[in-house]
């Protein structure tokens, strides 16, 4: 990673929660321990839109003085957490990568927002979205783009590319986002950093600007899946308890897409290799499942911006403005077979899910292209970095399934993630196997 890396880089909620306990840091040190280090890192990775420091502060003495009081709201309590700036903050900016949006302040907070609170997690300010959260790249937005980490030239891939810089560089350890199709395991990906995506309608989206609201999901995004697993008991509003199945030696299914073209073979070769003893079954139709992703999410999310597109246009980045018109040209018909193509893909994934606990293949088939980058030159062919990008993790946004991005390790010395896929309920085997895996990857410490 390139300079610094902030106070949470390599430390666990379950660390924080533990030192937070035996008196040894409180709320009040956390918070500003990550508002030093946006301070000192984020120019270079443009990670934050907005940061609430002064709120920020007066939560953090209010979470100190409950814990002095014997009051314990839960694994969150006193974690300072970043959200995603498509996200209703009351009284914090929300402005949605948005010219549209400038001097936006919601009145309330968003439900998932409202949840953190009632947990105890402090809000320390707002991530970089692509504009609308409407593409995957991470480099459209109001504020310019978020940078990675790892390299400041790369992407960080979007749309909830701050989120995923945010944790990357230890600014927080814990950070919101939104996926619609890839949004947050994209750049988890992307970013070395873990990324979580719930069944569909598993967190409340009210108070999240909508993209497509049959694929919309909101995420999260932290160091471990251990800590993706208790930020998503949160969200949801319950306590996780183990699912039902094996949590100790699930059956894997790697799925052999015929799609790979569209990736680099050596970041195919690494996730592979990460998944020795799993079973091998063909994912095909993979091109067809993207083009029935694009429809609908094209078609819903014209019609959240038509009116904007009518009234407004010099507003919009110019990318994200071309995209809208090329969504509003697509027709009824090819949007209502997409939706019956999409129940039948249901069917399938379904059907894999009764014969493993989990599906395996990579999140993203490319390393962070670089900021700005719209092809790439993979084997002597031109790839859309859009259709790189979000090929292997559209498909879940269709199905609604939980599913979540693991690093794996490196190619040219770059972040390569796995992409892990669980039947709604079995989030908790998920999660378990994340972490071995990730551990066993990582080798004996010391």
């Amino acid at each position: 990673m390139t300079g610094n890396r902030g106070f949470f880089a390599g430390r666990t909620i379950a660390d924080l929660g533990r030192d937070l306990s035996a008196g040894l840091l409180s709320a009040a040190d956390l918070v500003d321990h990550a508002l030093d280090s946006i301070t000192s890192l984020d120019r270079a990775f443009n990670a934050f839109v907005t940061v609430g420091a002064d709120a920020a502060r007066l939560a953090a003495r209010q979470a100190d003085a409950e814990r002095a009081a014997g009051v314990h709201r839960g694994p969150l309590h006193g974690i300072p957490v970043a959200v995603k700036d498509i996200i209703d903050t009351a009284g914090m900016a929300t402005r949605m990568g948005s010219a549209h949006f400038d001097g936006h302040i919601p009145g309330q907070d968003a439900a998932c927002v409202r949840r953190l609170r009632d947990a105890g997690a402090i809000i320390v300010g707002k991530t970089t979205t692509h504009e609308f959260a409407y593409g995957p790249t991470g480099d459209r937005s109001r504020n310019g783009p978020s940078r990675n980490p790892h390299d400041p030239a790369r992407m960080t891939g979007g749309s909830s590319g701050g989120s995923a810089a945010a944790v990357a560089a230890g600014m927080v350890p814990l950070a919101v986002g939104t996926d619609t199709g890839g949004s947050v395991r994209i750049p988890a990906a992307l970013c070395g950093v873990v990324g979580f995506k719930p069944a569909h309608g598993a967190v409340p989206v009210d108070g999240v600007f909508p993209l497509a609201s049959s694929l919309d999901h909101v995420g999260v995004l932290a160091g471990t899946a251990e800590d993706c697993g208790l930020a998503f008991g949160v969200l949801a509003g319950e306590a996780r308890v183990p699912s039902p199945g094996d949590t100790v030696s699930p059956r894997v299914g790697w799925l052999a897409t015929d799609s790979m073209a569209l990736g680099d073979p050596a970041v195919g070769d690494l996730v592979r290799a990460a998944f020795p003893d799993s079973e091998e079954v063909a994912l095909t139709g993979v091109a067809e499942l993207y083009q029935t992703y694009a429809a609908i999410q094209g078609s819903e999310a014209y019609a959240v911006h038509a009116d904007r597109v009518a009234r407004s246009p010099q507003l919009f980045d110019p990318e994200v403005l071309e995209r809208l018109h090329l969504a509003g040209a697509i027709p009824g018909w090819r949007y209502v077979r997409a939706v019956e193509a999409r129940e039948s893909f249901r069917r399938r994934a379904a059907a894999l899910l009764d014969r493993y606990d989990l599906l395996a293949l990579p999140t993203v088939a490319v390393v962070a292209p670089p900021v700005g980058a719209r092809v790439l030159d993979i084997g002597g062919a031109q790839v859309p970095v859009r259709d790189a990008l979000l090929s292997f993790t559209s498909p879940w946004n269709l199905a609604g399934l939980p599913a979540l991005s693991v690093p794996v390790g490196t190619a040219g010395g770059l972040p390569v993630g796995a992409q892990l896929i669980c039947r709604t309920g079995r989030e908790e085997t998920l999660f378990a196997y994340a972490d071995r895996l990730r551990a066993a990857l990582a080798g004996p410490r010391g």
